[in-house]
């Protein structure tokens, strides 16, 4: 037989289509040629496998060898192509059974002697595998993450022989078993209960976590605003399975590590304030996921806010609004997704001191303005929430709160039980309530209507922070386990407008 054929995978954004490689033995000068849109690790794949193939005692064929990588309108990267394009030589000459090949997907790079290494974007690979119901084969260092999916088939191996000898019959590879992790404990060093004080602002992260909002954190240095964000973490629900999956998934296809351990636990990003557009969004001329997909189901969290370019800042728009982010380049569009919950932190101004009770600030009110400029007007209107966080008094610094501070496992179970509320009415957390929603599950007296209607000319809100206060609105109804919206939960949703009241003094 002169013709073979074997199934394997591309990695584009986070799918990962499938690759017919096709090889064909002619005879005429010895020679071997790549086809289909091979990038140049691609192209460097035929003295891989030459290599691998004679260190493997195989015999390589002296003959003009084709290999076909389809479709050919999908660019091809990476070494992941190695193991398909030597088994599909093997095959193609006869030297091993072509019988079974139809059954199995072939992911991994070559060593020059024979050896399998590890790829990226194999969770991608294995979750589509697993829906032509075929066996993936790939290198043990990736068989712990691809094992994550439950229902998939994979064997996995060391050595291109010890696939070899699995298709002869000669020595078969046990199907390896989902691997079930345990659930993952809360660290211990970030817990609710190491801050004093600050009790608002922890009742707005108890709300931001129970609806998934957005909020921005004002305040002098040193008042605990980065601590409070590192903290939230600790009382997020765990992620579900399929949730879980589409995090890993744009972190494989990233070369970023996946902790197995804590895979259940919702991510946490913090972009230094140097980042650029494409680190935080993602590009490139191969397209990679940025901080924003890198967070998705988790939190984004960034400190030192005005201190981004505001360039930067502005392409935070899209993903906030529609939950991806599309990248277009001449040859192809990718799109990651990107449902983060931003946790923003800045000063009230250059100085920082601004209000503060140590009357340092020396900054004028130009300066002031010009400062809180570099955050734009459709930026922050996508914040839900804006509260301030003022310093404590010294004495409660240095005693805590009488009776203590609440811990995040007490806060956690308040946050899983509200948030399960609009789970069970919706499907979703009420972020993501759109307007037929609203209209459905947020409806207000005509009193508070006309509370809310004068607090939008009051304070100059738009239609889009009209909408966001009554998800929060909702979110604090739910946490009050009331069933409807009354004045107390709309007035505390609105007193979460701190900058828009600042905006208009």
């Amino acid at each position: 037989m002169s013709l073979a054929t074997i199934y394997s995978r591309s990695c584009t954004g986070v799918d990962a289509p499938l690759v017919t490689v096709e090889a064909h033995l002619a005879n005429g000068l010895p020679s071997l040629s790549i086809v289909g849109l091979p990038e140049a690790a691609v192209k460097e794949s035929k003295d891989r496998v030459r290599s691998a193939l004679i260190n493997c005692q195989f015999e390589f064929p002296a003959k003009r060898i084709t290999i076909n990588l389809a479709p050919a309108d999908l660019p091809k990267e990476g070494g992941r192509f190695d193991l398909p394009i030597a088994l599909s030589i093997l095959a193609a000459s006869g030297q091993i059974p072509s019988t079974e090949l139809s059954d199995y997907e072939f992911l991994g790079e070559l060593s020059l002697g024979g050896e399998l290494r590890s790829i990226n974007g194999v969770l991608p690979a294995a979750l589509m595998c697993q829906k032509t119901k075929r066996t993936l084969c790939l290198p043990t260092q990736n068989e712990q993450e691809a094992s994550l999916i439950s229902s998939s088939k994979l064997i996995s191996a060391k050595h291109l022989l010890e696939i070899c000898a699995h298709l002869c019959k000669q020595q078969e590879l046990p199907l390896k078993q989902h691997i079930t992790h345990p659930s993952p404990n809360s660290d211990i060093n970030k817990d609710f209960s190491d801050v004093h004080g600050q009790h608002h602002v922890k009742r707005a992260l108890e709300i931001a976590a129970v609806g998934k909002h957005s909020l921005l954190m004002l305040g002098p240095p040193g008042t605990g605003k980065s601590m409070l964000a590192a903290r939230l973490p600790s009382i997020l629900p765990l992620m579900s399975e399929q949730q879980s999956i589409e995090t890993a998934s744009i972190y494989s296809v990233s070369q970023h590590p996946i902790d197995f351990k804590q895979w259940q636990t919702a991510p946490i990003r913090s972009p230094h304030h140097t980042a650029s557009a494409v680190a935080l969004v993602g590009g490139g001329s191969h397209p990679k996921p940025g901080e924003v997909s890198l967070a998705h189901n988790g939190v984004l969290f960034l400190d030192e806010l005005p201190e981004f370019d505001r360039k930067v800042l502005e392409v935070l728009r899209e993903p906030i609004e529609n939950g991806s982010i599309s990248i277009s380049r001449a040859n192809h569009q990718t799109e990651f997704p990107a449902r983060f919950q931003l946790i923003a932190a800045m000063n009230p101004c250059p100085c920082g001191y601004l209000g503060d009770t140590s009357n340092r600030c020396q900054c004028s009110a130009q300066q002031v303005t010009r400062y809180r400029n570099k955050i734009s007007g459709p930026l922050l209107d996508r914040i839900d929430m804006h509260i301030e966080v003022p310093r404590i008094p010294h004495k409660m610094l240095r005693e805590g709160t009488q009776g203590g501070e609440e811990s995040s496992v007490s806060i956690s179970k308040r946050v899983v039980e509200a948030l399960n509320k609009s789970i069970h009415r919706q499907g979703y957390s009420n972020h993501q309530l759109s307007t037929s929603d609203i209209k459905k599950h947020c409806q207000l007296s005509d009193d508070d209507h006309q509370l809310l209607e004068q607090a939008m000319d009051k304070l100059g809100l738009s239609h889009r922070a009209y909408h966001r206060i009554l998800r929060v609105s909702r979110t604090i109804a739910d946490m009050d386990n009331q069933e409807t919206v009354q004045r107390k939960h709309l007035t505390e949703a609105l007193s979460y407008r701190r900058m828009d009241r600042q905006n208009q003094q």
